[in-house]
């Protein structure tokens, strides 16, 4: 086994150290003579190898002195005290070994800082049925979570699936080897081949990655412009994930941020308002000509339970309305409908009743395929009159027309057509797409937040290990100075005790004022603030210490 870069080390040979533990019959790994590599700077990992074989001669020392002993002991005794041994030093061995290769891994892969990347599949790439197969219900979000996060260069995940995408968002040590880790995963999860994922996934890095998310939640990517149903979902990732191991600060913070986001949109251009559908037009203004714009006390039919009558009672229930008829040549669908909205009551009428139905109705809506109008001026001139509205309102969505439209000449009958629906839905599509732009402004202006947010979220181990690092600098000249110094005073010992912190505070207020992202207008650039921060890493030796603490979390994350 060889591995890229450095001088060659060898850890002590197998055939002694075999030799030791076997003529005391303890099982022990077979480590075979071999040569490993590690980087130039490589004091840290030598000790480490040193440790290892003083460990494998300090085991073989215990286990002669155990055998020495043995006679004055039970066999008992002796036997569980050599197991004990052998699986100390079998685990302390395993342990060490393990930290050596994970530390070449990890510094291979820790040269640039992790990367924050998107791979998903959505209603603009993927059919419906290629979706389906790769849907996560949310019950199951934190153990894909997890799942995620014990691949090799997977640092943190989230996962946002619903009916119209499934996006994997993540912490990548590399963003080549996370992107393929991921696809593999989301084949093995889903039964897609990988080959058939790559032609419908996209992938975003960084700050593309990031702007996604936020056009996400602001309802920018979706179907309608600016709906509503996404925000929640994003936040009901959020919520779920909290407490997952390896939904951390950085995905959780991306969450956090999105979540604003869409919030300010909503707020701030009020994207969501206006029917951006013929079925949602055709409801809403029916609303607007009804007392006190409620549905409330008004008696509603419904005509027709294909794809746009089931589209008109999902907005009605939507907009207020607790009740309604509706008419149709079977009751299959309507049923299918009323399972659906359980909290509705729908009445359902077959069509020899459908002109007894619409006398007693104050708002009718027309949705079916009838290629002869049902509605004629001769009917609807013997409804009586209605009673809580001036005159009965007429709603027909319907191509060929299901009301003729000479209905409109009567005094006690308003009718609205589709081409009356298709100019409101035009007007309001051009309003989103107005407020849309507006929407981008606010984006990336959070855009600008969350980076600024993550770069000091960088920052924040180099401050902690560099006021650590002079901090054991000060503590040790301190007790050499007072040594040395023989008997003083106790206002002595404090001068001097405040003469060293009085320096090393000093010392720090260069390096900590550049590090810190305090929101400034006159603060460095975050690209500039990073090179100061690698800068100072590099100087005082920390990337060592803050990549050895990533490397046990992903070991510890690894055996969970």
């Amino acid at each position: 086994m060889a591995a890229a870069g450095g001088f060659a080390i060898s850890i002590a040979s197998s055939a002694q150290l075999n030799g030791n533990l076997r003529s005391q019959a303890v099982p022990c790994p077979q480590i075979q003579s071999q040569t490993f590599y590690k980087p130039l700077n490589s004091r840290r990992t030598s000790a480490s190898n040193q440790r290892l074989c003083l460990k494998c001669e300090s085991a073989s020392q215990n286990l002669n002195s155990i055998h020495k002993e043995e006679s004055k002991r039970s066999n008992v005794i002796a036997l569980e005290q050599l197991k004990a041994s052998a699986i100390d030093s079998e685990f302390s061995l395993f342990v060490e070994f393990r930290v050596l290769i994970m530390w070449n891994w990890i510094t291979r892969y820790t040269k640039e800082k992790s990367s924050i990347i998107v791979i998903g599949l959505n209603v603009h790439t993927a059919p419906v049925d290629v979706r389906e197969k790769l849907a996560i219900p949310e019950a199951q979000w934190p153990r894909a979570i997890s799942d995620l996060c014990a691949l090799n260069h997977i640092e943190e995940a989230a996962v946002l699936s619903t009916c119209n995408r499934m996006e994997i968002y993540a912490v990548a040590l590399s963003q080549h080897r996370g992107v393929k880790e991921v696809t593999e995963w989301m084949s093995k999860i889903s039964g897609v081949p990988v080959s058939e994922l790559c032609q419908h996934r996209f992938m975003l890095y960084n700050k593309d990655a990031t702007r996604h998310l936020f056009e996400v939640a602001s309802g920018l990517d979706s179907i309608v412009l600016g709906e509503g149903q996404i925000l929640a979902q994003v936040k009901q990732v959020k919520k779920l994930g909290q407490g997952v191991d390896g939904f951390n600060r950085k995905i959780g913070g991306l969450f956090e941020h999105a979540i604003i986001t869409g919030k300010r949109v909503r707020t701030e251009t009020n994207i969501s308002s206006g029917s951006v559908s013929v079925s949602s037009a055709a409801v809403e203004l029916a609303l607007t000509k009804l007392p006190e714009s409620s549905y409330a006390t008004v008696r509603v039919l419904v005509i027709g339970a294909g794809k746009m009558g089931k589209l008109v009672i999902k907005h009605l229930a939507a907009n207020g309305c607790k009740e309604m008829v509706v008419v149709n040549r079977t009751e299959e669908k309507v049923a299918v409908i009323r399972e659906e909205l359980k909290d509705i009551r729908i009445v359902y009428k077959p069509l020899s009743e459908m002109m007894g139905c619409a006398a007693e109705a104050d708002v009718i809506f027309t949705c079916t395929a009838s290629e002869t109008p049902l509605f004629l001026k001769e009917h609807v001139q013997t409804f009586p009159a209605c009673t809580e509205m001036a005159r009965q309102l007429f709603i027909d969505i319907s191509v060929p027309r299901n009301v003729e439209p000479c209905v409109s000449d009567l005094e006690t009958a308003e009718v609205y057509n589709v081409d009356n629906l298709k100019d409101v839905v035009a007007a309001n599509k051009v309003d989103r797409l107005r407020k849309a732009m507006e929407a981008q402004t606010i984006i990336s202006e959070e855009l600008q937040n969350f980076e600024a947010w993550k770069d000091s979220l960088e920052a924040v181990p180099t401050i902690k290990k560099l006021r650590a690092y002079l901090e054991r600098i000060r503590a040790s000249e301190l007790d050499k100075c007072l040594s040395k110094m023989g008997d003083i005073t106790d206002k002595q010992k404090k001068a001097i005790y405040d003469l060293s912190m009085g320096m090393m505070k000093k010392f720090l207020h260069g390096p900590m004022q550049q590090l810190r992202c305090d929101g400034r207008s006159d603060f460095q650039k975050p690209e500039e603030m990073l090179e100061v921060m690698h800068a100072v890493n590099r100087m005082f030796d920390l990337e060592t210490e803050i990549i050895l603490k990533t490397v046990r979390t992903k070991m510890e994350r690894t055996k969970k």
